[in-house]
């Protein structure tokens, strides 16, 4: 059974694993599903209670859909006035698409009547006829809402037709929407429905660089069923999602860490996020030469510098062959 004090401690375990890998900012997906909410109150004093070291944003995810669900809609407003910062979605899981489109009016009016932004779990199916991104990029275009609206994995998008897909990436790009993708979780979860070939699942991340459309990469899940092998470490999704999206171009890998750092920063609507005069002392010092040295080695974060202290350090590891005589193993070029 699921207990307050439970959430607490599981969520203050994953963040001290993301604090350590050099994470400051984290936007979190909270069921409100359950009529006590008990996930959400207890996500909110976790919330609190690491502000001097994390900001968290916490979404209100309706897990078993809005419309589909009884009080779904009643429950998703009451976490939204309990302090949720982000308004959710799941249209492609409600019982008809037309359920889902409207779930996706009722999400854009409460975001306004709220102040709030937007993460709509979008299109994650293989199913190339679930096609709600669309409308997520119309209303959002429509209410002139697209820097704070993000669609999350938009899997369907890997099975999309060209003609199709051309069409949409001229919407995309107009309502200036925000998009993740989580590689390590799509890659594991999506396909399951084919035979062979299958596809990889992964929305078109490398066509929406191309195009100047916003988009980054979440680690999703980190430790559960759905994927059991994280540890919250975001130089792993990035490696993965290099392989996956076919960007191993030296450039590509050297600029990587845009998706994890400032294309994120965006999707989060962070203030005053980089280095720049007048910002926070926020920072992580990594031991490479540069963003290629840094994914291709995996380097653990060296300095985690919060408001100007130090709040995680890793001491470098230090591999010797012993061979004809001692020799320091640094796997550089």
């Amino acid at each position: 059974m699921l207990t307050h004090e439970d959430v607490k401690a599981r969520a203050m375990q994953t963040l001290k694993w993301q604090m350590a890998n050099g994470i400051q900012y984290v936007r979190t997906h909270v069921d409100v599903s359950d009529p006590t909410l008990t996930a959400l109150k207890a996500m909110l004093e976790v919330k609190q209670e690491v502000a001097p070291w994390v900001d968290l944003q916490i979404v209100a995810f309706p897990q078993e859909g809005i419309l589909s669900y009884p009080n779904g809609e009643a429950l998703l407003e009451e976490a939204v006035r309990l302090g949720a910062d982000v308004i959710g979605a799941i249209p492609h899981f409600e019982f008809t698409r037309e359920y889902g489109v409207e779930s996706l009016h009722k999400i854009f009016a409460l975001a306004q009547k709220y102040d709030r932004l937007i993460d709509v779990h979008c299109d994650e199916i293989d199913d190339e006829q679930s096609r709600f991104v669309e409308t997520v990029a119309a209303l959002a275009h429509r209410d002139g809402m697209g820097a704070r609206v993000t669609a999350s994995h938009t899997t369907a998008m890997h099975s999309y037709n060209g003609a199709y897909a051309s069409r949409l990436f001229r919407l995309l790009k107009m309502s200036g929407i925000n998009f993740v993708a989580n590689p390590l979780v799509n890659i594991h979860l999506q396909g399951r429905f084919d035979t062979y070939p299958k596809r990889r699942g992964v929305t078109r991340v490398k066509e929406m660089l191309e195009a100047g459309i916003n988009v980054c990469f979440g680690h999703d899940d980190v430790f559960d069923p759905w994927y059991p092998l994280g540890t919250a470490n975001m130089l792993q999704v990035l490696h993965m999602g290099l392989h996956v999206c076919q960007l191993m171009g030296y450039g590509q890998i050297n600029d990587g860490l845009n998706l994890i750092t400032t294309h994120s920063a965006k999707t989060l609507h962070l203030q005053d996020y980089g280095l720049s005069v007048g910002h926070a002392a926020n920072l992580v010092i990594l031991p490479a030469e540069n963003g290629f040295d840094a994914v291709r080695r995996q380097t653990p974060a060296r300095y985690s510098i919060r408001h100007g202290r130090v709040i995680a350090e890793t001491v470098p590891s230090q591999t010797t062959l012993h061979l004809t005589q001692p020799e320091a193993v640094t796997f550089k070029r």
